[in-house]
């Protein structure tokens, strides 16, 4: 038997071996390359002979040359829409003043706005994008543009973007250069995922420094239950660290994000739970950034599940995130452990606890969840476990806990990345429980 596992354990090596062997990194696939597929680019234009509420908004703005934060590609995107020439040639020149430098928008507009370019203007656009390809940076949303550059111009380049592409991918993203997605860079990274897989047939899920099993739960439970009003539409708001009051442009940026998830994964189970979650009309972005985003990712014929079916507590053992709440509802109380931070959202406050706070043990259906609680001289933890599940947060992280609930014998147990330990008692027990980290 160990014979033939080690043979299985072999092919499957091999065939990994292989599968990176046939990658190939030049760029040779039809503009426009960046995130308009033929079949989103069919549904957007659809949606324009539908007259829809979402392009009758982008329209408006557009149309009626609203100032908006990003007009170039709002213009682009029209121009692809609609083929408005005229809305393409804005496009270009702003991408060609002394102004734009923003890679990501730039490579934007050149994608989608070749056919509107003199060969003089794309020849200078291309000679901008490729300076400032020059200049690689570890942070994802830089990296994200490079990725977004390389396969914009890839046609101008001697190996067609392979010599950016290929260690991008190779040595930032799967070789641990790379570090876990950070608060309020999902739609950098759902830009850079779209492009990649778009036009060489990689899925980055699949291997790299992030786990992506629980990414959409995870994305989705990391909002706060109730909504931020906004002089447009209402916002879901994401979760942040800190004194200040919630900034609309990250719920913007949250919400396409999400959007791009469902577009990007729209058959998984994960992602029908967060579209049915996003597809409430009373969220539909109408600001002049947001309404771009609304128009390019947002499905509506996409059928979605229930949001409500999902269960209240969320725990993502690969960040060491908790998110619970009482209920779906916008009064809901809600708990937060993310990155080093926990937060309660009820009666429409938000509390973020500081260190060494410990609050009252919240009860969220059938689980209890508890800051860790200040260790005895001995180092032992003492906490009262009354649940199928009880949720430890704030302890050493990827550490190992012997655990010893009261008349139970002792167990091990081991922390996550984020220092939370989940301790299950057998059903209907209620029993004192003590915990101490083992040397």
């Amino acid at each position: 038997m160990s014979r033939v596992l080690l043979g299985c354990a072999a092919v499957l090596l091999m065939a990994a071996d292989a599968s990176a062997a046939d990658e190939d990194f030049h760029v040779f696939t039809e503009s426009p390359r960046l995130l308009l597929t033929k079949q989103r680019l069919r549904l957007l234009q659809r949606e324009r002979e539908r007259d829809s509420m979402r392009w009758q908004q982008f329209d408006a703005l557009v149309s009626a040359g609203a100032p908006m934060p990003e007009a170039a590609v709002a213009q682009a995107l029209y121009y692809q829409v609609a083929g408005n020439a005229a809305a393409g040639r804005k496009a270009v020149e702003w991408a060609l003043s002394d102004a734009a430098t923003d890679l990501r928008q730039l490579a934007l507009v050149f994608d989608w706005c070749g056919k509107a370019m003199t060969p003089a203007q794309t020849e200078r656009l291309g000679e901008k994008i490729e300076k400032q390809l020059a200049s690689p940076r570890d942070r994802l949303p830089e990296q994200a543009a490079r990725a977004l550059g390389a396969i914009a111009i890839a046609d101008r380049l001697k190996d067609q973007g392979e010599s950016i592409l290929k260690p991008l991918v190779e040595q930032w993203w799967r070789g641990g250069k790379s570090a876990r997605w950070a608060r309020g860079q999902e739609y950098a990274l759902m830009e850079l995922l779209h492009a990649v897989r778009d036009n060489l047939s990689i899925d980055l899920r699949e291997s790299g420094a992030m786990d992506f099993k629980e990414f959409s739960t995870d994305y989705l439970m990391a909002h706060y239950p109730a909504p931020f009003r906004g002089s447009d539409n209402d916002f879901l708001v994401p979760v942040f660290s800190g004194d200040t009051e919630p900034d609309p442009k990250d719920a913007v940026w949250s919400r396409a994000a999400g959007l791009a998830m469902v577009a990007f994964d729209p058959n998984a189970q994960e992602t029908q739970y967060l579209q049915g979650w996003l597809m409430q009309d009373r969220y539909a972005m109408r600001d002049p950034l947001g309404a771009t985003y609304e128009f390019l990712w947002a499905n509506p014929y996409q059928p979605g599940l229930s949001y409500s079916l999902l269960p209240l507590v969320f725990h993502n053992p690969a960040t060491g995130h908790v998110f619970a709440r009482t209920s779906w509802d916008e009064d809901a109380t809600w708990l937060g452990y993310f990155d080093g931070h926990l937060q309660i959202f009820q009666d429409g406050k938000l509390q973020t606890l500081r260190s060494g706070v410990t609050p009252k043990p919240i009860r969220v259906g059938d689980a209890v969840l508890l800051s860790a609680p200040a260790a005895e001289a001995d180092g032992t933890q003492r906490f009262q476990a009354s649940t199928e599940a009880t949720i430890v947060m704030g302890l050493t992280p990827n550490a190992a806990y012997d655990i010893e609930p009261d008349d139970e014998e002792l167990a091990e147990g081991k922390t996550d990345s984020g220092g939370t330990l989940v301790v299950a008692l057998p059903p209907e027990t209620e029993a004192g429980v003590r915990i101490r980290k083992r040397p």
